[in-house]
């Protein structure tokens, strides 16, 4: 009896552990434009309705910050395009024309990945033009961009495209075009930019639901530069593409340039977006009600997404004084040691944001709350190592020396009466790690750590000023109420609390 209550008793932890494997949702990620959140909603809302548990992690930045989250299983997949697998991940020439399915799919299987579910459309990268502007100076193909009149054109390109294996340098290469890139911007600003003359030639893709409203006329690609870029979905081997082949070939040109409307034309939400087309609702016959920035700015993810915010603020900091305040004494205690130490810190000030968070990434194999801490953390180190010295070296020699006549140690005398007279100077520091922590928080968004910095980057991919607003004002509002609660810190510390 006993050996069959524990065989029971193993066989249920078992089956209780497999079910807790079985229920570890599905990670799905999306790049930061329009169509990528549109059909990363699409898939997880999929799954879900059919009993599967996933989770979508919006707007991770670039290509090459998903190929790292995916190679180290931070995110099970994301909708992909077969150019950009071939060219960007794979680094294929196009030569050969464009590969089969099959094909793809033994290039990826050495790096445990694999493509599937083609949903159905071509997405493709080409430049455009506003009709006036190309009809005035004669322009229907790429290859019209060599004639004298289009020499002093300006180019507002994104900056992916600009780094791209098939983007800019290779195009400019393809065509000898003279034209001269300026420096990067953001695919959805660019629209309004071409618009408003501020630039004449973007790059665009072709289901770009702005394309009509914007009047642009897209520029043939005479010689047949760009690839074909199927929307498909790029996957880790082991995921199970049965509860997804729903979507196979459901999503043509047409109905992916609606769907993107339905988010950048008539306001409506991702998530909303994809639940009408997963229930089958299609194109909705009225436009949604338009929303108050009041409602946007307090939605219901405003608590979430504050609460995400604040502990990446907080957390990084408590790290930052932890580690900082012992480097900043060893830096005053040991002169020789405080140029290289303080170098070392300030140095990490240096580092792009977005360039720290791909290596975090690369190294750790996770994506979102851990790699962004680490980040802040690193960033928040320079003012409260720096302050901690200052203030240290503040104190007047003969205090120190008055400590040790009277009895008390080194480590005493650092306690008792450096430290509390450097106080003002150190808690300067940390304040000042805090503030730019939240500003630098924002960030995180791009490596699916929530906070405020989610509807910014959300925002950017719709060229939605309220968007933007509704997550900026609370990280403003946040940076302020963090200096002022350091200002009463410092008053209760420092000077003691009043009469």
């Amino acid at each position: 009896m006993i050996r069959q209550s524990r065989r029971a008793f193993v066989a249920a932890l078992a089956l209780s552990i497999g079910s807790i494997a079985v229920a570890a949702p599905l990670v799905v990620g999306s790049k930061r434009f329009t169509e990528s959140y549109v059909l990363g909603e699409i898939v997880k809302q999929t799954l879900v309705a059919q009993g599967i548990a996933a989770e979508h992690k919006q707007g991770l930045g670039n290509t090459g910050i998903l190929e790292q989250a995916l190679s180290s299983g931070a995110v099970d997949l994301y909708p992909e395009y077969t150019g950009t697998i071939v060219r960007e991940l794979l680094k294929r020439p196009q030569a050969g024309g464009n590969p089969s399915l099959a094909e793809l799919n033994e290039w990826l299987a050495p790096r445990g990945l694999k493509a599937a579910v083609p949903f159905g459309f071509n997405n493709t990268y080409a430049l455009a033009m506003t009709e006036a502007r190309a009809a005035e100076l004669g322009i229907v193909r790429v290859s019209d961009l060599l004639g004298p009149k289009a020499q002093g054109l300006r180019l507002g390109l994104s900056h992916e495209f600009l780094e791209r294996g098939d983007g800019w340098p290779a195009l400019k290469a393809a065509y000898r075009l003279p034209q001269t890139a300026a420096a990067g911007l953001d695919h959805g600003l660019a629209y309004d930019a071409v618009r408003a003359g501020t630039v004449d030639v973007i790059d665009v893709y072709s289901t770009d639901a702005k394309i009509g409203r914007y009047a642009l006329r897209v520029l043939q690609d005479d010689r047949g530069f760009f690839p074909a870029y199927d929307a498909v979905l790029l996957m880790r081997s082991a995921v199970d593409v049965r509860p997804l082949a729903r979507l196979e070939g459901r999503i043509d040109a047409a109905t992916m340039i609606a769907l993107n409307a339905q988010v950048e034309l008539d306001g409506r939400s991702f998530s909303e977006v994809a639940q009408r087309f997963v229930q089958g609702s299609g194109t909705p016959a009225t436009a949604a009600p338009a929303r108050g920035f009041w409602q946007r700015l307090f939605a219901p993810d405003f608590a979430r997404l504050a609460g995400q915010h604040l502990l990446l603020v907080f957390g990084s900091v408590l790290a930052a004084i932890l580690i900082g305040v012992p480097l900043g004494v060893a830096a005053w205690r040991w002169p020789r040691s405080s140029a290289w130490l303080l170098g070392a810190v300030a140095v990490l000030q240096t580092v792009p944001s977005l360039a720290l968070l791909a290596f975090l990434i690369a190294v750790l194999g996770s994506i979102g709350l851990v790699p962004a801490l680490i980040a802040l953390f690193l960033y928040a180190l320079l003012p409260i190592v720096r302050n901690t010295h200052a203030g240290l070296q503040g104190v007047p020699a003969g205090l120190a020396q008055a400590a040790l006549s009277l009895g008390l140690t080194s480590a005493q005398s650092l306690r008792e009466v450096q430290l509390p007279l450097a106080l003002p100077t150190l808690i300067a520091g940390i304040q000042t790690a805090a503030v730019i922590n939240v500003g630098t928080a924002t960030m995180a968004a791009f490596i699916g750590a929530g906070g405020f910095g989610e509807r910014i980057v959300a925002g950017l991919a719709v060229n939605d000023n309220a968007a933007l607003l509704a997550g900026a004002l609370p990280a403003a509002a946040l940076a302020l109420l963090v200096q002022g609660a350091f200002n009463l810190i410092e008053r209760w510390l420092v000077r003691g609390p009043r009469a």
